[in-house]
């Protein structure tokens, strides 16, 4: 049988579908085809230029893998690697080359394969030959923090708290092929069915990371940095249709394969959400990537990653993805409910401020990031252009204090004008009674989400802390945002920091925002549950506005229960006095997030590296901007200090 008719062929009863990147043919690394090795992942491999051959080495190989195999030119999208697709049932049988992106190609038989990610690959175009890198492999497992995964020696005094943390993050640590990847989500030895929480969580491992650079540690970040960006280039389907290049995965599995009778391959099992409750896409892992390659370059003083040219072309396809233009009239990000850390549903679909902080940060850091060329000016542009009406948007529309209060209280609604002051038109009657009484003189926060006819009033933590570190929001909003933490500290923070939103959904609203989901009762997990993981970005926010009272505070009081509680996932009633009803223990972003804070308080220098300040330029664009346009109210004096 001739190869053509091995890759037309669909009724294939194979079990498994194996994706082997290209080791040597990768068009991003100028290693010679025939050098005999290719620089490993996380390696000490010279610092990466950009040259003008690259590009033609890339056709090169397209041109080759298209001619061998017959297959047509718009099968391949620009930059992206080459794959072989192995399909086999323990026996290598045929292989073809797949488009790692949407593509118009039927993929009607595929859905019941299994996707999997192999290190190892291509060659020029060769067979496959996969080295064993163990000899004794079982099907599934998460290796753990003993290959080098060891951490330095901290440089401050621990407790004995912090050295059992310590010693917890590092018995979550994933190998793959030798070399730490990750943290899993949880590592409860007496957790019978972790179901997917021994997967590496892009959310759950930036805590981890975080907290192994600020300890020197920063071979696992650079490798998790590199693996999950080469998970990005796999295509994601759900019922034959596949989102835009650029979606990184929610999390990843190290499993073993069998390739034959004797050999086994270590392999990278991502999901894009198409195992997630929903079948949601996570919006934020991508964001987080980017948040994370900045912190990395920050803490090591190593910029050589960022400047990589696959780092790069990962970089553009997530801003390409989040810029693209639709039909929305809103510069924030437009996504579905649970597609950030609120992973289930409750009622965050639209513009949720959570995802908007963290849009806002990615811009920002990719500005910082990119390298400038000439193809790169107009994304630069479309950058500051969406930064700077992001933050207007934001600052104006989803802030509320009691002066903002009393303004919404007095709308006039069915405004038809350019000049109508009710832009969204809000009925007052939305204002719910709780807060009325609840939010302080001196204090103020941004809202949870804003849609015509619609603003949800509940104060989401992460959005928040987040709109501080980003500087997202003004000075006096960040200020007045601590203000009402600490006014409202039993409510936000209770006996456990700190809670996730507030209030709960309770009654019928809960019913008809969260589907009756019984994980998510009034004051558990999601709805109002307290999440000691949020400790860290309180830290970061409190260091940088001058507060760092509150967050020795609230460190302090989770540092006397989490080893006790074995370090919870959540906490439960309205002032977090319970461990959640189904909340996993030793939950590794709950360890890293306290090791974090802790490391943070310890070195207020360091920490400054992580969070920005007000940018003064984004400010002068917005106003040139918004007077061309016409406009005549922009928020934008209120973020200079008057005093």
């Amino acid at each position: 049988m001739n190869t053509i008719a091995l890759i037309r062929n669909r009724a294939m009863k194979s079990i498994r579908r194996i994706l082997i990147s290209s080791r040597n043919s990768s068009p991003f690394l100028s290693t010679p085809a025939n050098s005999g090795h290719a620089p490993p992942i996380a390696g000490n491999s010279p610092r990466p230029r950009f040259n003008h051959h690259q590009p033609l080495q890339m056709h090169r190989i397209k041109g080759i893998t298209q001619k061998v195999l017959g297959l047509p030119y718009s099968n391949f999208a620009p930059l992206t690697m080459p794959f072989i697709l192995i399909t086999s049932n323990r026996d290598v049988s045929t292989f073809k080359v797949r488009n790692c992106s949407t593509s118009v190609e039927s993929r009607g038989h595929d859905n019941n394969f299994e996707r999997i990610y192999v290190q190892g690959g291509m060659n020029n175009v060769k067979p496959l030959v996969v080295e064993s890198s163990h000899e004794d492999v079982t099907d599934e497992r998460n290796l753990g923090g003993e290959v080098n995964a060891s951490v330095g020696k901290s440089k401050w005094e621990e407790s004995d708290v912090e050295k059992q943390a310590w010693k917890l993050l590092q018995g979550a640590v994933v190998t793959y092929c030798g070399n730490p990847v990750g943290t899993v989500a949880a590592n409860d030895p007496g957790d019978k069915l972790p179901l997917n929480y021994d997967q590496v969580f892009l959310r759950d491992f930036i805590p981890s990371a975080l907290a192994f650079l600020l300890r020197g540690e920063s071979e696992i970040v650079k490798n998790f940095l590199l693996h999950t960006l080469q998970l990005q280039s796999w295509e994601k389907t759900v019922d034959c249709y596949s989102p835009g290049q650029g979606l990184m995965p929610a999390s990843f599995k190290v499993r073993t394969v069998a390739l034959d009778e004797d050999k086994r391959e270590e392999v990278l099992d991502p999901d894009f959400g198409e195992s997630a409750i929903g079948r949601v896409a996570p919006v934020d892992s991508g964001l987080w990537w980017i948040i994370l390659l900045r912190a990395y370059g920050k803490l090591t003083g190593d910029c050589s990653l960022q400047e990589r040219a696959d780092v790069q072309t990962g970089l553009k396809m997530i801003l390409n993805l989040c810029l693209t233009d639709g039909f929305d009239m809103f510069p924030s990000l437009l996504v579905t409910d649970g597609s950030c850390m609120i992973d289930r549903r409750m009622g965050i679909h639209g513009h949720p401020l959570e995802i908007q902080a963290l849009f806002y940060s990615a811009l920002r850091c990719s500005r910082e990031m990119l390298v400038v060329t000439e193809g790169t000016d107009n994304l630069i542009r479309a950058i500051n252009n969406r930064l700077s009406a992001l933050s207007f948007h934001i600052r104006e529309y989803y802030w509320v204090d009691m002066k903002k209060m009393n303004e919404i209280y007095r709308y006039k609604t069915e405004e038809y004008s350019m000049d109508a002051i009710n832009k969204f038109n809000i009925y007052p009657e939305q204002i719910p009674p709780w807060l009325m009484d609840w939010i302080p003189e001196e204090g103020g926060y941004l809202i949870g989400n804003l849609q015509p006819a619609h603003m949800d009033f509940r104060f989401f933590t992460l959005g928040n802390l987040w709109s501080i570190v980003s500087s997202l929001g003004t000075p006096r909003q960040n200020q007045a945002t601590l203000n009402l933490i600490e006014a409202k500290w039993d409510d936000l923070v209770g006996h456990m920091p700190l809670k996730i939103c507030y209030p709960a959904l309770d009654n019928e609203e809960w019913r008809i925002t969260t589907g009756s989901d019984p994980k998510n009762t009034p004051w558990s997990y999601h709805n109002g549950g307290s999440w000691p993981t949020l400790l860290w970005q309180f830290t970061l926010a409190c260091i940088k506005m001058g507060r760092t009272e509150l967050a020795q505070k609230a460190v302090a009081l989770a540092e006397k229960r989490l080893p006790v509680d074995s370090w919870p996932e959540y906490y439960d009633t309205r002032t977090g006095k319970f461990i959640g009803k189904q909340a996993r223990m030793y939950q590794t972003w709950t360890i890293a997030g306290f090791l974090t804070s802790k490391m943070l308080l310890k070195d207020p220098e360091t920490a400054s590296r992580l969070f920005w300040e007000e940018d003064y330029e984004l400010l002068d664009i917005c106003v040139c901007g918004l007077s061309k346009n016409g406009r005549k109210r922009c928020s934008r004096g209120a973020a200079r200090p008057s005093s």
